[in-house]
């Protein structure tokens, strides 16, 4: 079978990648450079580029694989300057869903809200809501050192 393909953009953030999903025009690719960027800074150990736009998932031994669509690879959409190319990771394992102008982005979300499934597999999701700045969420969820992070 092949693999779903979500419009998603994925960064490896360390071991495990995130998949930011969203609406279109909702931030996601501003999202994945602003985790480049900042691991760039130093404020994260390592931050890559694996897909944007198009992403292929799929469950393989218990673990969500992500993968670039074939025609993608390295390449970013900026809005105001176009695509660009950059370093990227053929394959990471997805170890968070972040997603952005989520309606259930509640300031204390129950256990439940905190997880998302896809293709049977459990991941820790983050809710952003719709025009909050996600980068500081997503580096307080990353940074954090609570067990079910990635």
């Amino acid at each position: 079978m092949a693999p779903a393909t979500a419009h998603a953009s994925v960064v490896l953030v360390g071991a495990r990648a995130a998949l930011i999903r969203g609406p279109s025009s909702s931030g996601k690719s501003r999202l994945a450079l602003d985790l480049i960027d900042t691991a760039r800074t130093g404020r994260l150990r390592f931050a890559r580029l694996v897909a944007d736009d198009r992403v292929h998932l799929e469950p393989i031994n218990g673990r969500l694989l992500a993968r670039p669509a074939e025609a993608l690879a390295g390449l970013i959409e900026v809005r105001g300057i176009g695509i660009l190319r950059l370093d990227h990771e053929p394959c990471a394992v997805v170890g968070l869903i972040v997603d952005l102008a989520a309606d259930n982005a509640d300031r204390l979300p129950p256990p439940a809200a905190r997880r998302a499934e896809i293709d049977g597999i459990e991941l820790p999701r983050l809710a952003v809501a719709r025009n909050a700045p996600a980068l500081p969420n997503v580096l307080a969820f990353l940074t954090s050192s609570q067990d079910d992070r990635i």
